[in-house]
């Protein structure tokens, strides 16, 4: 398994605080940056930006769009062997670069409703290890969505705590602000770390489905396994 998909929780900055559940977050980055209803019929091939933005994405081949599920539209992403060659980049959604998918300092929130039974895959990120100008993502290790935020000052990440990987649809929501990471699931705040994460602009698409630069041999692709039906950007 790659070591990227162990908890992202022990790397968060020290001194940080895991709020309990039970009460919503504040949001403070309520501008949509771009909206992702993914409701396009089977066989699409384009995400549409339906924010007014024009961040449209490419869909990868083996993407199965048009696929209605407990009264939602979404697409599927099919399970993969996890660390098996050869890499898949059929299996992904891109995003071309654009400044306005970078968080910088603004406050930023990345909100993503999933339904899904594995137990591994990065759902969304932009930017991966090492890149330079920091980067953001969310993952799934055994079922418990984490979100990461790594910039110029400081590196957070905010998990679930408990797992969502149960088959029914859940909304999941990360906000970076200036003074740390809150998430929150189906509206109920599950955790909060503070600290400053700085500045994060790089200059990578925004993959969606897991890693556009991987060969699962050195390094591994992480992809997705289940349903998303939308995926929104927000910024402050």
């Amino acid at each position: 398994m790659s070591h990227l998909l162990r908890p992202l929780l022990v790397a968060a900055a020290a001194g940080a605080v895991v709020l309990a559940t039970g009460t919503s977050a504040q949001a403070a980055a309520t501008t949509p940056v771009a909206v992702w209803e993914m409701n396009e019929a089977a066989g699409a091939r384009t995400m549409v930006d339906s924010s007014g933005h024009g961040l449209n994405g490419t869909i990868g081949t083996e993407v199965m769009t048009g696929q209605v599920v407990d009264g939602a539209t979404a697409y599927r992403f099919e399970r993969l062997k996890p660390n098996t060659p050869p890499a898949h980049p059929e299996h992904l959604i891109t995003v071309p670069d654009n400044v306005n998918l970078d968080p910088g300092t603004r406050d930023f929130a990345v909100t993503v409703r999933i339904r899904t039974t594995a137990n591994f895959g990065n759902i969304i990120q932009k930017g991966q290890s090492g890149a330079k100008g920091g980067y953001f993502k969310f993952q799934n290790p055994n079922g418990i969505v984490q979100c990461l935020f790594r910039g110029s000052t400081g590196s957070i990440a905010v998990g679930s705590g408990t797992p969502v990987n149960d088959g029914l649809w859940h909304t999941v929501r990360c906000e970076r602000t200036s003074t740390g990471v809150t998430m929150t699931v189906d509206g109920e705040l599950r955790g909060r770390r503070n600290g400053p994460t700085g500045s994060i602009s790089n200059t990578w698409p925004l993959s969606i489905g897991g890693k556009v630069k991987c060969d699962q041999i050195e390094v591994t692709c992480d992809y997705y396994a289940g349903l998303i039906d939308r995926i929104q950007i927000e910024a402050g």
